[in-house]
């Protein structure tokens, strides 16, 4: 399998070439090459998902070269599957569904379910897990995120990333019981990897048995995908000039996805409107404040971009139309979806992302640009993520910041690219030493199950 697939990559260098340069092949198989099956590919409208799979695909081609990988989506549209066949030419797909009883509903994943060495997913339920654990083989829960606290139904309101921290230090040890349920299901992993330390505080406090428990980074901090053409042609039509622009990127407190998806509305997503409504001009406040001084200060352009489709309409009415006129006329509104691979190229000709979602900040960090991330108070533990990697003073709780504390934070950068790149870089670095480990314990997986498979 190709390594990296970022075909004509613009002059200036992003990490991506760094990260290849820190390869450390793990020991080969003197046997047969391990087949992977990947559980993944969940949401086409959120390039957070499906950034997520070719940067999963690509750490453990990475690694593991001689393997066979193959992805079982949830969802894949046509768009995402002809990107991850131009980076990963030799990736199997198999689509399909299995049964209790392990019955898989097409040929190819019902090969795929009799061949594949191991598991993984991110997914964190049990219920994901169930069937293949029956099969005695190893699997494994790849960057899951568990966040025992945040929900609509449980904290509605939500909370700083500190007090969500101090709720999970309360929880009794036997939480885990009542909220994940399948207890043996977690416990039969090879191991845990959790994406956030938030989430392995939660873990450990719940004293799983799992032989590996342990801090591991969500898949899109291996993404290295690009789609040059097309972000080259949106950067001639709208005369943005790479390294002259930001990128900043809205969210609502909780994500209609009944607009996502076109569906009716239910009583949850009028409750979810009615939550939005109450915080959406006060939560994007310091992001048209920044928007505000960046122009100004500056001269240079501001692009509002999505990621999830219904991000486009927001960044609208919350970004653009309250800002005055002349700042309006140096940002420009992105009125069209994209995937992880344009926006990638995009996110790496800019000076800074700066965003109240949470992937696109770490696609801007795999392409080697600084990033923000304007975390609202409903937006769960993840954020912890970018503190783990020692980004944290690039991390912000909307409801205790403002635009002109962002742009203290951002004009140093916009001053001084190259040692905002090498913050960037050393935050990277301790990513590849955390997916490799991650890898590694694959390979551990796969070989202690031959060798007791082999008694």
């Amino acid at each position: 399998m190709n390594l990296i697939a970022a075909p004509n990559l613009p002059m200036r260098p992003t990490f991506i070439v760094l990260i290849a340069l820190r390869i450390i092949t793990l020991p080969a198989f003197t046997a047969e090459p391990p087949h992977i099956l990947v559980r993944e590919a969940l949401q086409f409208e959120n390039i957070g998902d499906s950034g997520r799979v070719p940067g999963t695909i690509r750490l453990l081609d990475q690694h593991l070269p001689e393997a066979t990988i193959t992805l079982w989506p949830w969802q894949l549209h046509e768009r995402e599957r002809e990107m991850l066949m131009r980076a990963f030419p030799e990736l199997r797909i198999a689509e399909g569904e299995v049964d209790d009883a392990g019955h898989a509903s097409t040929p190819e994943l019902a090969a795929a379910w009799k061949d594949a060495d191991i598991f993984i997913t991110p997914a964190r339920h049990a219920k994901t897990f169930q069937a293949w654990a029956k099969t005695g083989r190893p699997y494994g829960f790849f960057g899951s995120h568990f966040d025992p606290i945040s929900g609509r139904t449980s904290l509605p309101e939500g909370g700083t990333l500190e007090e969500l921290r101090e709720a999970i230090t309360k929880l009794p040890a036997d939480h885990f019981d009542g909220h994940y349920k399948s207890r043996e299901v977690y416990e039969g992993a090879s191991f845990i990897f959790a994406r956030d330390t938030y989430s392995l505080l939660y873990l450990q406090g719940q004293k799983l048995r799992t032989p590996i428990v342990e801090f591991g980074l969500d898949g899109t901090f291996g993404i290295a995908v690009r789609d040059e053409a097309r972000a080259t042609r949106w950067l001639q039509r709208i005369g943005a000039e790479e390294g002259k622009f930001i990128c900043v990127l809205p969210r609502l407190r909780y994500t209609p996805y009944y607009r996502v998806k076109d569906l009716p509305r239910d009583e949850g997503d009028y409750e979810i409107d009615a939550i939005n409504a109450r915080h959406a001009s006060a939560d994007h406040a310091p992001l048209r404040d920044l928007i505000t001084l960046y122009v100004r200060e500056t001269g240079h352009k501001v692009l509002l971009c999505p990621e999830m489709t219904y991000e486009i309409a927001v960044a609208k009415e919350l970004l653009l139309d309250p800002l005055p006129a002349d700042v309006k006329a140096n940002v420009i509104w992105r009125d069209t979806f994209w995937l992880a691979d344009e926006a990638a190229s995009f996110y790496a000709r800019a000076v800074a992302v700066v965003s109240a979602e949470c992937h696109s900040p770490i696609i801007a960090l795999s392409q080697g640009t600084p990033a923000f991330y304007v975390r609202n108070p409903a937006d769960t533990v993840k954020a912890q993520m970018f503190r783990d990697l020692g980004l944290t003073d690039w991390v912000f709780e909307s409801s205790q910041t403002t635009g002109q504390q962002l742009w203290e934070k951002l004009k140093p950068l916009h001053e001084d690219h190259a040692a905002a790149r090498a913050q960037v870089q050393a935050a990277m670095t301790k990513a590849a030493d955390v997916q490799q480990r991650m890898v590694q314990a694959i390979t551990d997986a796969v070989v202690a199950y031959r060798s007791k498979s082999s008694r």
